[in-house]
């Protein structure tokens, strides 16, 4: 019997359809009535933000490659141009869905409720008088309306920014002119009007209103707000660069104007604006989304924002808080045992409160960090500035992480200022491993390090939203081997000693597929054989080929991939062992974890990578094994079981592509980890995993 070829096109699911699938996920998040319904009301502006940043990246790269000719067909034999077909029609149904939500459920509802989106011709004549004096006084004196002519070009639009444009007719003219007015970033997009009521009104609005007053002897024959999304990629040549800080600086800049690759323009927009839009931003009639309602929908998260309604939000969690502790016992406790934590249902401020304390410990000696994506506020950089006064701290800033960049070059300059030695890693490499390594001189007398491990950034906001591990060691071969990485970091030093981690992209490929062989070898020697695996994304084909390998030996395969997964499981004699969830709720599903049975000889790994190959192949990244077995068995049969469990958040990847729910959904992963962390769940509330339905 010949062998079956994994390598053909029918075996994988397409990268772009994947993600559009995963935001039509969160967008169910939206649509279901069980969740409150300002939370509904985060997801639908989640799906929008998400809808972004698909069109300036990875659209706009999808396009690029169809204009030069260039990009050979996908694992899936898909060709850039026929992707961008099948997608044309996806992306505008997706965007009808998501208009749909808004109008005919949410806005309703809110109104039910009495939180309100009004029109300005709803509001009171009190409250006409409050937003014409807000008008004058805050938005009028920013506004620089335009009309195009020869003598007046068409204005700069940046990326994503609101504007206005505007049919007009000048008395005893012929020709129409084009009005367009950008509105300032620092209006909001939505009001909140005064007073004891939710009510809210859109800014676009309010300039629309004021038209008359900024175009003073025109007749305004049409208006419309609208949006434009550009390619947002960085396109750097790093070993060219005299600086890559300055590099990077400057990309940031042209960003705001690059290439166009769609608009948004009020549904009703008359002929002649969208055709001069269309025309002015060099774009495709599939290009231009007309939207019956607000045209920056990732905007109404100011609704969740400003609305003091906990009865239509989910109960407010909070982690239970340790007791702080004096900067000699955070070392204390961590010389006796390796510590887990799993974020936010256990506190971030246990990793705030290791890197204060290794900042004002004069034992400490030096303080190696990465910085991939944090907030103006880090309590972690102002320690690492702190400490920079007394000791030796380096700290590898990542200045390309996607739309986090500015604020990295200002991270990156404030660091430098205060005498942190600063690098940007390896070079043509993003830096997305999250480590921390602390060298303290301790009370014997012995030079130890100590370090911390994420798989998530260091980031005390994200760290509540977002679902993360945290390990914490002071294990000489593990602390030894990250020393080794720093040194690739900011040395480019090959490191030779980095066993046992698994570092992109050096290994951590070839490691994976060895251990995914020695499950399938297992198998076929008639040991019990078992593979999960926790992740983002999986579009690796080299690691989707050795599971393929591994299900046809007979190896059980779950996978909890959050967001795009090429594999189709399930698939004829590919991948019939192989099962793929999908987990979304109120936390962002963001940890990665691997357990691999190993004949009995269990194994677990955590670690900052996703099986896609820029995280292979094109990134430094840090797998850590987890060597203390108590902690193991945490891993696997309190959280590996929780979620194989869920059947509340659930979805299921059928061969097709399409995900399900399962009918029933009793038992939330999230819940009980919530429950858990404050002592109002056992380990016995877990029921047996979930069956695919």
């Amino acid at each position: 019997m010949a062998r079956p070829r994994f390598d053909r096109p029918s075996c994988y699911l397409n990268r772009e359809a994947s993600w559009l699938a995963f935001n039509r996920r969160v967008l169910q998040e939206a649509q279901d009535r069980r969740n409150p319904l300002l939370e509904r009301v985060k997801f639908l502006a989640i799906t929008a933000s998400n809808l972004d940043e698909f069109f300036e990246v990875r659209l706009a790269d999808l396009l690029q490659q169809v204009r030069d000719g260039e990009g050979e067909p996908g694992p899936d034999g898909l060709s850039p141009t026929q992707v961008r077909d099948r997608l044309i029609p996806a992306l505008h149904r997706f965007v009808e869905l998501q208009y749909q939500c808004w109008n005919r459920q949410l806005r309703p509802q809110l109104a039910r409720q009495q939180v309100r989106t009004l029109a300005l011709a709803e509001l009171s004549e009190s409250r006409r008088r409050y937003v014409a004096e807000l008008c004058a006084r805050e938005v009028d004196p920013l506004l620089t309306p335009i009309t195009v002519d020869p003598a007046h070009p068409f204005p700069r639009v940046l990326n994503k920014a609101m504007c206005l444009a505007f049919l007009l007719q000048r008395r005893g003219a012929r020709q129409r002119s084009l009005g367009v007015v950008t509105v300032p970033r620092a209006l909001p997009r939505i009001i909140r009007l005064p007073g004891a009521e939710d009510e809210y009104v859109y800014l676009a609005h309010i300039v629309a209103a004021h038209a008359d007053a900024m175009y003073r002897g025109y007749r305004i024959e049409a208006a419309a707000a609208f949006r434009l999304s550009r390619n947002s990629n960085l396109y750097l040549h790093e070993e060219e660069s005299h600086s890559l800080l300055e590099a990077v600086r400057l990309e940031v800049h042209n960003r705001r104007e690059g290439v166009a690759v769609r608009l948004e323009i009020e549904a009703g927009a008359h002929a002649q604006i969208v055709e001069r839009l269309r025309t002015n931003f060099h774009l495709d009639p599939w290009q231009i989304f007309s939207v019956p309602g607000p045209v920056n929908l990732p905007r109404l998260i100011a609704i969740y924002d400003h609305t003091r309604r906990p009865d239509l939000k989910f109960p407010v969690y909070t982690a239970p808080l340790t007791q702080p502790a004096a900067p000699v016992e955070v070392f204390n406790r961590l010389r006796q045992r390796d510590r887990l934590f799993h974020h936010p249902y256990d506190s971030y401020n246990e990793i705030v409160q290791f890197l204060e304390a290794a900042a004002a410990d004069p034992q400490v000696l030096s303080i190696k960090q990465t910085l991939y994506r944090t907030t103006e506020d880090s309590p972690i950089v102002h320690a690492l500035i702190s400490a920079a006064a007394t000791k030796e701290v380096a700290v590898v800033v990542e200045l390309k992480a996607r739309f986090d960049e500015a604020r990295n070059i200002a991270w990156a300059r404030h660091l430098e200022d205060a005498g942190v030695q600063v690098f940007y890693g390896a070079v043509g490499r993003k830096t997305h491993c999250k480590m921390a390594l602390v060298v303290r001189q301790d009370e014997d007398g012995v030079l130890r390090r100590y370090l911390h491990l994420g798989t998530g950034n260091y980031n005390h906001r994200t760290a509540r939203l977002y679902t993360d591990f945290s390990l914490m060691t002071v294990r000489p071969e593990i602390t030894a081997a990250a020393h080794s990485v720093f040194g690739y970091l900011t040395a480019g030093s090959e490191p030779t000693g980095h066993a046992p981690l698994l570092v992109a992209p050096l290994d951590l490929a070839a490691r994976f597929t060895a251990l995914i062989a020695r499950e399938t070898e297992h198998a076929r020697r008639g040991r019990a054989a078992r593979l999960i695996v926790k992740v983002n994304g999986l579009l690796d084909p080299h690691l989707i080929q050795a599971l393929y390998a591994a299900s046809a030996a007979g190896v059980e395969i779950d996978l909890l991939v959050r967001g795009m997964c090429a594999l189709r499981p399930g698939y004829r004699d590919v991948s019939r062992n192989i099962r793929v969830r999908s987990l979304v709720g109120r936390f962002l599903e963001h940890s990665r974890i691997f357990y691999f049975l190993n004949g009995g000889a269990e194994e677990v790994y955590l670690g900052s990578a996703d099986w896609m190959p820029r995280n292979l192949y094109e990134r430094v990244e840090v797998v850590y094994p987890v060597l203390d077995a108590e902690l193991r068995r945490r891993l696997r049969h309190e959280i590996l079981a929780a979620y194989l469990a869920d059947t509340a958040q659930t979805r299921w990847l059928s061969p097709s592509g399409a995900y399900r729910r399962s009918s029933r959904r009793g038992f939330s992963a999230q819940e009980f980890f919530m429950a858990r962390s404050q002592g109002r769940a056992t380990l016995e509330d877990i029921p047996a995993p979930q069956v695919h339905p």
